[in-house]
């Protein structure tokens, strides 16, 4: 019998949905890469907020696979059941929607709901990834036009979305990163892949849903301009703002990721607002002769107070400063006065390689400050980056670094451990709970600033030199300061832990 031309085509024959290769490729491809640039950008996002750790790169990477893995598996099964001309527009739409409101809706949350913020954070990761990855299947099923193709066809895209997942993280990793604010490059790729949606709709519709679609784009575009969380000044690291002290018209504070990071006076670079700066400048002038210059080396910059103090204080000082985020550099100079202030000089450099360019013996300090409560860089609290800061000091040389730790304290307690390793001669300051002088309160944590150096720590005129500052803060050395780091384990660059060390805390200001 005969079957009639309008039967159905048999369900084992691969339909011809006349979608062309190029236009295939293209589409898979983009959305490849699109869902690496994603997964990159959410992780310097959410640094602020969660840390730069383990397990924040951890859990992006594992979100991410997730999607890809949901959405190739589901999107190959819709295929098989819907028109797939139909999935391609909605999927890229909805997909660049998220990911343009993602900057926005992650900061809001991390300030205002951050007991919300790792469910939001994993929703903005996993629901465009999944969309994007269904693109390759359904395009797939679009360009399956014969059985003895299916080899070709499918090892040809799956190639090609290989290709677009390198280009997208080499493009995030070496160009995007460094020349774009992260909300720029979710806010531009959102955007472009609306306008693919777009474009795929009215090839398949014709001007039918042009006004539909345009009306979409501009609502999407519009709601990440109006959408709370925004910024002063976004740099490639922070969300930075800078705020005016209303009780003090020329101070100036500034606020990182929501988190008031630096206070700086711009008329009295000798006003330190925040208790751990004043323990620094107790412990400097404590060590060295009133009003001598030093050569000194920063490890992060910040809103440069202390630089500013030392200028003001020990004429002549020359301090040289590595600070990684150029933005933060512009905000100095543009906004908190950088310039006028004489021997203070700024890299812009990773603060480990900018301590390998020094000579030996060639400074006089070094004022590490560039931890911070959820963040760490783990590579500047190890045993040899501690050595490569002793091998910059001369015979008579400090080292003072501010550190930020909660609870057990761990990871303060291994970095103490790790200079008493390094340095003959190692002291903490800090509230006498946290540094175990008070053995019956529970610490709380916070910042503590530890000093080490080759030479005697003159203790008496440290401590009153705190005292004279009103910081509140004591000493702790010898037994006491063995007893607090007790069994806590050395850390270096095969082994540290600091991810898991830290315990960390999200207060409104670092003080």
């Amino acid at each position: 019998m005969t079957r009639s031309s309008s039967s159905p085509v048999d369900e084992g024959t691969p339909r011809n949905y006349g979608l062309g290769p190029r236009a295939a490729a293209v589409l898979v491809f983009g959305s490849s890469a699109a869902v690496l640039v994603v997964e990159i950008v959410a992780l310097r996002l959410l640094a602020p907020y969660l840390g730069l750790t383990l397990e924040t790169s951890t859990m992006v990477i594992g979100i991410a696979l997730t999607a890809i893995a949901l959405g190739s598996w589901l999107g190959g099964r819709i295929a098989d059941q819907v028109d797939p001309r139909r999935l391609i527009g909605p999927s890229l739409g909805v997909s660049g929607a998220v990911v343009a409101l993602t900057p926005a809706v992650l900061r809001t949350t991390a300030e205002w709901a951050p007991a919300m913020l790792f469910l939001i954070a994993s929703l903005t990761i996993l629901v465009p990834g999944a969309l994007l990855s269904a693109v390759t299947p359904i395009v797939t099923k679009l360009r399956l036009t014969s059985l003895a193709e299916t080899g070709t066809v499918v090892g040809r895209l799956s190639g090609v979305g290989t290709v677009g997942a390198i280009v997208g993280t080499v493009l995030t990793g070496f160009v995007l990163v460094s020349r774009l604010p992260v909300s720029g490059i979710l806010i531009g790729l959102g955007a472009l892949l609306m306008v693919g949606s777009a474009l795929v709709e009215w090839r398949r519709r014709g001007w039918s849903s042009t006004p539909a679609l345009t009306l979409v784009v501009v609502a999407g575009g519009l709601a990440t301009m109006v959408a709370p969380g925004g910024c002063d000044t976004e740099t490639r690291y922070h969300c930075a703002r800078v705020v005016t002290d209303p009780d003090r018209g020329s101070g100036r504070t500034l606020v990182l990721d929501g988190v008031r990071h630096s206070y700086v006076d711009i008329d009295d670079p000798t006003f330190l607002e925040f208790t751990y700066v004043r323990a620094i400048a107790s412990v400097v002038d404590a060590a060295f002769p009133e009003g001598e210059p030093l050569a000194a080396h920063h490890l992060g910059g910040g809103g440069l107070t202390f630089p500013r103090y030392l200028a003001a204080t020990r004429p002549g000082t020359r301090s040289l400063v590595s600070e990684i985020d150029s933005g933060v550099v512009h905000i100095d100079r543009d906004q908190l006065g950088l310039g006028s202030e004489a021997g203070i000089g700024v890299r812009v450099e990773d603060g480990r390689l900018g301590l390998r360019r020094l000579d030996a013996g060639s400074r006089d300090l070094v004022v590490g400050d560039a931890f911070g409560g959820v963040s760490v860089p783990w590579h500047l609290t190890t045993v040899e980056a501690m050595t490569d800061i002793r091998r910059v000091l001369n015979e008579d040389g400090l080292y003072v670094a501010n550190l930020i730790d909660h609870g057990a304290l761990a990871f303060a307690r291994a970095e103490v451990a790790t200079l008493r390793e390094t340095f003959e001669h190692v002291a903490l300051v800090g509230e006498p709970t946290d540094i175990g002088l008070d053995p019956t309160a529970t610490p709380e944590g916070g910042n503590l600033v530890v000093l080490a150096s080759d030479r005697p720590v003159d203790l008496r005129a440290t401590q009153e030199a705190l005292d004279a500052r009103q910081t509140g803060w004591k000493i702790a050395t010898g037994d006491d300061l063995t007893s607090w780091i007790g069994d806590a384990q050395l850390l270096t660059d095969d082994y540290a832990p600091v991810d898991q060390l830290l315990q960390p805390y999200s207060p409104r200001s670092s003080q």
